[in-house]
């Protein structure tokens, strides 16, 4: 009896399946587009912080080792560690 539910619930993931994958590509470059985008004004903001800290007195050492934990945010591996 489970065994014709689990059929069932196949077919059902597979005409959901059928159904988004017209819609995959698009998906997929639309959202490299917005990663893209992102990615832009987090450098951007990563080199006015590194300025900042720098005009602020504090060594440029420190000052790129400060922006590298800050950049470290904008990296899409630490988004994927999310969802899994």
């Amino acid at each position: 009896m489970q065994e014709g539910t689990l059929e069932k619930q196949d077919e059902g993931v597979m005409k959901i399946f059928g159904r988004l994958l017209p819609f995959l590509p698009k998906l997929l470059f639309r959202f490299g587009i917005t990663f893209l985008r992102f990615k832009r004004g987090a450098n951007k903001a990563g080199k006015v912080f590194r300025k900042e800290l720098i005009r602020q007195g504090l060594d440029k050492r420190t000052a790129s080792e400060l922006t590298g934990l800050y950049m470290k945010g904008s990296e899409i591996k630490n988004f994927l560690q999310t969802f899994r």
